[in-house]
């Protein structure tokens, strides 16, 4: 019987990168088989976290297979060429319209698809910039000195924004016990030089919002009053997506006067895979007609505002796919399910006696901020989430909040649609396991400090 070679070995039974290391350094020389290159990938894979038990991530991690089809199927169209895909163009602007109509646009608009609310936010600040610029230039005053008012609840986005785009942040520091802003922490730093207020629908932290309706009356009042016209951008990241559904009554969108552009994250809420993200305007006006080019290229004209140029057009057809797929009443069931989740993970934490939950009975996205009650000298959240991970694989993050509320340390656990009553309750059981297994242990922390005695003793 003749013995295989090597090489033929690893054809039939497997392949070489069993025993030897992938490719990371430098370019291979040679390639491989399909099949080798997709068992390459899928090995280093397997080592990631279980996307179904990742509770810390806000982007979407499930979308049905049609959808899924939708995706593939178009992953090679390049969405910014208009003139070769206008369809996939015209499915935008539906999409555009859709949202316009969503957050109660009082007549024609524009907006456009982003790569993610940040890019959204990047677009939507540069307008409110050019914008007041454009006022200060028309009443013949100084145009150097622009800032912005948010506050500490915000993305980081938002001072990269003002560091890339030379704005001065006028940031509202948190506090303890109180991790959202209202007008009484704005109206101190506005002044003639304010391009915009940015108000947070949902933030990332605890899942609340700022007091949006308050913070418009300001500048309401602001504008008939000292003649400020200051308007009111809504980071609805992940809330603009929540609101509508769950708290149709609540005002915090084009109802109020002074919200003149929302930004929203088709890839969280939306239930879209990343990465989408949309930017809609009160009405045209509203776009800065500086950041709009006119380019013929591929034999069409098109106006884009855009930060980013070639990407592919797959999640916007997909955006549009759930947009027809759910409409207002299939969205509404999606929230009130992950909300009814996320209310029962609340109320087994309660029970527990063992954590304290961040509530305080006002609107709020579908997640679960909370702490550990009581003083624990051993351990402290980051090792309950440590634990958690190590014993369960849930991805539940431990972090402080933002400064002046940096001593608060707090856990939170997003319920998003694939997570059922079932995985509630078992997440339930694994949180009082965890800290059962800390308990007899202790946690890093602890030992820290133990270290610390006996080095102070010397």
């Amino acid at each position: 019987m003749t013995k295989l070679s090597d090489r033929d070995a690893e054809a039939l039974f497997g392949n070489r990168f069993l025993t030897e290391a992938a490719p990371a350094t430098s370019f291979p020389d040679s390639g491989m088989r399909p099949t080798d290159a997709m068992r390459l990938v899928d090995e280093d894979l397997n080592l990631e976290g279980d996307p179904q038990r990742n509770l810390a991530t806000f982007v979407t991690t499930w979308m049905e297979p049609e959808a899924q089809r939708i995706i593939a199927e178009n992953l090679h169209r390049n969405f910014i060429d208009h003139a070769e895909y206008p369809i996939s163009a015209e499915i935008e602007q539906r999409c555009v319209r859709m949202l316009a109509d969503l957050f109660n646009a009082p007549g024609a608009t524009t907006g456009c698809r982003t790569q993610g609310s940040s890019e959204a936010i990047m677009l939507g600040a540069l307008s409110l910039k050019w914008k007041w610029k454009e006022r200060r230039e028309a009443a013949k005053r100084s145009t150097d000195r622009p800032n912005l008012v948010f506050g500490g609840d915000v993305h980081v986005v938002w001072e990269k924004f003002c560091r890339y785009f030379d704005v001065e942040p006028r940031i509202v520091p948190l506090e303890k016990g109180k991790y959202t802003i209202g007008p009484e922490d704005v109206e101190p730093q506005l002044d003639e030089n304010t391009i915009g207020v940015a108000a947070v629908l949902g933030t990332t932290f605890t899942g609340h919002k700022d007091d949006i309706v308050g913070i418009n009356q300001l500048l309401v009042d602001a504008k008939s009053e000292r003649g400020l016209d200051i308007p009111l951008h809504v980071d609805g990241a992940s809330g603009a997506f929540v609101w509508p559904f769950l708290y149709p009554d609540s005002a915090w969108d084009f109802r109020l006067e002074q919200v003149r552009s929302i930004n929203v994250s088709g890839h969280k809420y939306g239930l879209v895979y990343p990465g989408i993200g949309w930017l809609i305007f009160r009405e045209e006006s509203d776009l800065a007609e500086d950041l709009v080019f006119y380019e013929n290229y591929l034999g069409k004209t098109d106006a884009t505002f855009t930060l980013n140029f070639s990407t592919g057009a797959a999640m916007v057809l997909a955006q549009y796919y759930n947009f027809v797929r759910l409409g207002r009443e299939g969205y509404t069931y999606v929230m009130r399910q992950m909300q009814q989740n996320a209310d029962a993970l609340a109320a087994n934490l309660r029970e527990t006696g063992r954590f304290e939950v961040i509530d305080d009975g006002t609107e709020q996205l579908p997640l679960v901020a909370f702490r550990l009650a009581g003083g624990h000298a051993s351990y402290d959240e980051s090792d309950v989430a440590w634990q958690l991970s190590a014993e369960r694989g849930w991805m539940v993050p431990a972090y402080t909040l933002p400064p002046n509320a940096q001593e608060v340390k707090i856990m939170r656990a997003l319920v998003k649609e694939t997570m059922s009553r079932e995985q509630v309750e078992r997440l339930t059981r694994d949180l009082l396991d965890a800290c059962a297994t800390l308990d007899h242990k202790g946690g890093v922390a602890h030992v820290e400090r133990q270290q610390t005695k006996v080095g102070t003793g010397y």
